[in-house]
């Protein structure tokens, strides 16, 4: 999945255990949808805590952060609990919604590999950044192509 793709349609349970559709999610503006390899992890921990604090500026665009990864709902909802990050956190356990984003990893014990994609409201993918090592370049670089669309 790159930019001007469609994002494929899934739901998906958040860590209270709801199901949640990207099609319901973009209802209310686009959808920073953040792959990471394990919560509770030091730079997992790092990217997910820079999306919450950049919250006012994602809302001043009109977008919502969604992170994604295959823990369970129950390690999702003690991750969001500890860090009250105030976006969904979406449970991908078998990895389906990683492998239709084409970021599952096929070797090793971290299932996902970190990727962010930013989804407009036609389920069009109008940007993606990736870096296993710059926890912060993934909600800086969605950002900054939000402000300036």
């Amino acid at each position: 999945m790159e930019t001007g793709d469609t994002a494929p349609a899934f739901t998906l349970d958040d860590e209270t255990g709801n199901p949640r559709s990207l099609d319901e999610l973009l209802e209310a503006g686009p959808v920073v949808l953040f792959f990471y390899p394990q919560a509770m992890t030091a730079g997992c921990t790092a990217e997910a805590c820079h999306f919450r604090d950049l919250a006012a500026d994602f809302k001043a665009v009109g977008a919502t952060p969604v992170g994604i990864s295959h823990d369970s709902v129950d390690r999702q909802a003690a991750f969001a609990q500890k860090h009250s990050f105030g976006y969904p956190l979406l449970s991908d356990p078998e990895g389906k919604v990683a492998e239709a984003f084409d970021v599952r990893r096929r070797l090793g014990i971290v299932g996902t590999k970190r990727k962010t994609f930013v989804i407009g409201q036609d389920r069009k993918i109008l940007g993606a950044f990736k870096s296993e090592l710059n926890m912060n370049a993934h909600a800086d670089k969605a950002l900054e192509l939000l402000q300036g669309a």
